[in-house]
């Protein structure tokens, strides 16, 4: 199956270690040596965030703001890319062009691009050009609710929406600001409504839980 993930910033920097990288990495290799192809979009995390905090501080604006934390996803990706090894192509993608032309053999590893424009957004251009059957978004959020599950412990999660239902979700329940668009970004959750991309949201605290998102058997929310 033609899979690109759209793996959360939070995730990979919640413990910046070389292990918690490898776990996120064996669990890529082990569907790409199931025989899936593979694009996986990174996301900026804390990292990115105490950069932009420190570039707020230095009176940047928010073109500079969205540059720093652009760049923040690429040094996650290069380090996603060297725990791939020998499964990854050693470049950033960051066009859908280019993702277009390399898609293949090896896993492909992206991230962000223009300023204004979130890693999920990107995940969803990239599934386009490739013609790829499902995004999985891996947060440490995890499924769709109702309302906050950290705020209301009686939060209901929805094991299937439609994509119509899901825009709504998203635009009554988060704010989308650059470097913060909440559970997914509203510009991408339009763009795989017009493509009818099947989109699954988990939580990827657990690493294993993005291989079941592809081959069943997940506990987060299907959007089709």
């Amino acid at each position: 199956m033609k899979v690109v993930i759209s793996l959360g910033g939070s995730l990979l920097t919640r413990e910046l270690s070389a292990e918690n990288f490898r776990r996120y990495a064996e669990v890529l290799k082990e569907l790409w040596r199931r025989g899936h192809r593979l694009v996986v979009v990174c996301g900026g995390g804390r990292t990115a965030r105490r950069y932009q905090e420190l570039a707020r501080e230095l009176g940047a604006d928010q073109r500079m703001l969205d540059r720093v934390g652009v760049l923040g996803t690429h040094l996650n990706a290069l380090l996603l890319i060297t725990a791939l090894g020998e499964a990854a192509d050693e470049q950033i993608f960051k066009r859908a062009s280019d993702v277009k032309r390399h898609f293949g053999d090896r896993i492909l590893v992206g991230g962000g691009y223009l300023p204004g424009c979130s890693t999920d957004y990107r995940a969803a251009l990239f599934a386009r050009a490739v013609g790829a059957g499902l995004i999985v978004n891996a947060t440490d959020y995890g499924g769709v609710f109702d309302k906050d599950p950290r705020r209301h412990p009686d939060a209901r999660q929805y094991d299937r929406l439609s994509f119509e239902e899901f825009e709504e979700i998203i635009k009554r329940r988060f704010e989308q600001k650059p470097g913060d668009y909440g559970l997914f970004d509203l510009k991408a959750t339009r763009l795989i409504r017009k493509q009818r991309i099947r989109t699954v949201i988990i939580d990827g605290t657990d690493p294993w839980e993005i291989l079941r998102a592809v081959e069943g058997g997940h506990s987060g929310t299907v959007i089709e």
